[in-house]
């Protein structure tokens, strides 16, 4: 309903603030993993990694074959993804710690809880891409960057977290040196067996 015209330099600052407050954002979320999650918290910054390779290749490829630029809206919608995507490996880590909490080997807890904690992580992706796809459909500008690369970013999440996060998890509590060691996979709580 409403157009305004910004001058070019004033686009370009808004642009370059929002990718200064997105990597600084990302790189706060990897202090926060990496603080409360250890070993883990590098499988999630690994699979955020992961996730914004994918998301790169999508923007190069759709801008050269569909002449799409990267707006502001567009990297908010990016920057509410990359929330989403640390909300499926919390999902996932809090679910682990339960398991380890109860008596179980972090080891024997993995399958079990990637099961019961991917039935979570679609669930929510799949509420934020209907959110994204009506956004899409419904709105005009640049509202539609924002869903449009919102719903990228969940989809990704879902890619990396069942074909990077759930295999690399699987390897890290099946290494000799840590399968024993709730602790330094950042899993172990106050009830359950310390390493």
């Amino acid at each position: 309903q409403q157009t305004r015209e910004v001058s070019a330099a004033l686009g370009e600052d808004s642009l370059r603030a929002g990718v200064i407050s997105g990597l600084l954002g990302l790189a706060l979320v990897g202090v926060y993993m990496l603080a409360v999650y250890r070993l883990l918290g590098l499988v999630a910054i690994g699979s955020l990694a992961v996730s914004t390779g994918l998301m790169w290749v999508i923007i190069a490829w759709m801008g050269e074959s569909r002449n799409l630029a990267l707006t502001l809206a567009g990297i908010t919608g990016i920057i509410v993804s990359i929330g989403v995507a640390v909300d499926s490996n919390v999902v996932f880590y809090e679910h682990l710690k339960e398991e380890v909490w109860r008596g179980r080997s972090a080891r024997a807890a993995v399958a079990a809880s990637f099961r019961s904690s991917f039935v979570t992580i679609v669930t929510a992706n799949m509420a934020s891409l209907i959110g994204a796809v009506i956004l899409y459909v419904l709105t005009v500008g640049s509202v539609r960057g924002f869903a449009l690369f919102l719903a990228i970013g969940t989809v990704l999440d879902m890619v990396a977290s069942y074909f990077f996060m759930r295999p690399l998890v699987l390897w890290l509590v099946r290494h000799p040196r840590l399968h024993d060691k709730p602790r330094a996979l950042g899993v172990a709580t106050a009830g359950g067996p310390q390493s």
